[in-house]
């Protein structure tokens, strides 16, 4: 894809996720839109996968540790035709395999996930067995800001520079808004990317919402050899629609018909 075709593809998610979410009657739609557009640029360009071959050997694992925002990647999978388009409409209801938290049941989805700081041991855990086993694929982890306050994270940061695993990537959705409150108000991270480097990985900051930016990040994997590499990527929660954006209320809340047809009008015009 170029430049063009993942700004479509992050509105298309957009689009999906938003809906499924008013349907659903369910949440996290800020943190979902938030983080569109990496995937849109991981999944149209970057992650080595194969749809019709899900569990293809050498793929590329993609571990969602922020689980709740689930529904911008179940939406990036279909469209990417992973499963049909219209299995979106089940999220969240009852008998649904798309539950509300990601789940490995989906094709796709490499890791059950929606308890924060389980996605990076487990990503580290999967590339020290690529090294071992001596294999190419790596492991990319998309971590929430509000989750780098789960010590297991940090063990696990402790973890991937002591085993050399430069193909672990961490990418942070830093939208500066968790559940209760400002990331700054509740536990504040700064100086983040001083800390990565301190526990001996190599890091770099972009806007997560320029594709170019993001582009040009993961097209420079590892950063250093023999170094994990982390992307600190500066984001807004609900990027694409104005009433949602840094709102903390659209950490939980979910649209009603008349902001659903406002926000779906916005996500529309965003690539028009």
């Amino acid at each position: 894809m170029d430049c063009c075709d993942t700004l479509e593809y992050a509105a298309e998610i957009r689009r999906a996720a938003v809906t499924m979410v008013a349907k659903a009657r369910a949440s996290h739609i800020g943190g979902a839109l938030s983080m569109a557009d990496i995937l849109a640029v991981l999944y149209g360009e970057v992650l080595r996968l194969r749809s019709h071959d899900p569990a293809w050997a050498e793929r590329d694992r993609l571990i969602l540790s922020k689980g709740h925002c689930c529904a911008s990647l179940y939406a990036a999978l279909a469209i990417k035709g992973f499963f049909p388009n219209a299995d979106l409409d089940s999220y969240g209801r009852d008998d649904s395999r798309l539950l509300s938290h990601i789940s490995h049941k989906v094709p796709g989805v490499e890791f059950s996930t929606g308890s924060l700081g389980h996605g990076l041991p487990f990503g580290c855990g999967k590339a020290l067995a690529a090294k071992r086993k001596k294999e190419n694929w790596r492991s990319f982890v998309l971590l929430s800001d509000g989750e780098l306050d789960e010590g297991s994270n940090w063990e696990a940061i402790l973890f991937a520079p002591q085993q050399k695993l430069d193909n672990v990537v961490v990418i942070v959705d830093y939208n500066k808004i968790q559940s209760l409150g400002s990331v700054a108000e509740v536990l504040e991270l700064e100086p983040l990317a001083e800390k990565f480097r301190a526990f001996r990985w190599a890091v770099k900051e972009i806007d997560g919402h320029d594709h170019s930016a993001i582009r040009g990040a993961l097209a420079s994997l590892p950063f250093e050899k023999g170094k994990p590499s982390c992307i600190i990527a500066h984001t807004i929660k609900g990027k694409g629609v104005d009433f949602m954006e840094n709102k903390l209320q659209w950490h939980y809340s979910a649209p009603d018909q008349e902001q659903l047809v406002s926000a779906l009008s916005q996500i529309q015009g965003s690539t028009s």
